[in-house]
């Protein structure tokens, strides 16, 4: 912890005042369940408020910077920003990925590295930071994360990966895809989809996430990649 509070002082100028909050936002599902006598908090609950307060602050910034953009479009461009992959790469521009906690099994499988799960992380951060400041500090720490990536233009040019599979599958004539939930778990606040996509009825992959939409573009990005 000593380490992570270092790199959010001297990175971001951030200090917590309630360490406890800062500690939860870096603990994974997998480490409390190891530890369940110590009755270690997790951070599902934070991951839950940091999506919210996301969402509402990277609308209202996109509300402001494109005064001619459709409600259609700035939902596309946010939901671009916004996602689990996108979320991931902050996580792991700001270090967080050294310093989560995760269980043995959580961590011999790879999920230091998994996108899920740093974008959960990234999340709870915000969450935490909420708690323990206000909504300016968030404001103030996406300035300085995602703004200026956002500012570069890069997200407009992104096609999402139902699209671009879409694209590939359709160069040689008409094809019906299908998006089918085939597996969905976990508390209410906190679901996980599992969905299949198949072309004319062959499957071609399954992907997974927090919600159907996001659970779709995982499926199709794996499709692609093993079309590609």
């Amino acid at each position: 912890m000593e380490a992570l509070q270092h790199t959010l002082k001297e990175s971001f100028g951030i200090v917590f005042d309630d360490l406890s909050l800062l500690e939860t936002a870096f603990t994974h599902t997998s480490y409390a369940n190891e530890h369940r006598l110590l009755k270690i908090s997790h951070n599902e609950r934070l991951e839950f408020l940091g999506d919210a307060v996301l969402q509402l602050l990277i609308s209202q910034y996109l509300y402001l910077k494109y005064p001619t953009k459709t409600e259609g479009d700035m939902s596309k461009l946010r939901s671009m920003i916004v996602r689990e992959e996108s979320l991931a790469g902050f996580s792991k521009d700001c270090g967080f990925d050294q310093y989560i906690k995760l269980g043995k099994g959580e961590e011999k499988s790879g999920g230091r590295t998994r996108e899920t799960i740093l974008g959960d992380l990234f999340e709870a951060f915000l969450g935490a930071l909420l708690l323990d400041k206000d909504v300016d500090a968030v404001q103030t720490f996406l300035d300085q994360v995602m703004i200026p990536k956002v500012e570069t233009g890069s997200y407009e040019q992104v096609k999402d990966y139902k699209t671009q599979l879409q694209e590939l599958l359709q160069t040689k004539g008409e094809v019906t895809i299908v998006y089918t939930v085939v597996n969905e778990e976990g508390p209410a606040h906190a679901k996980q989809f599992e969905v299949e996509v198949t072309a004319d009825g062959q499957s071609l992959s399954k992907g997974q996430g927090r919600s159907k939409k996001m659970a779709e573009q995982a499926a199709a990005k794996k499709a692609l990649e093993q079309l590609t």
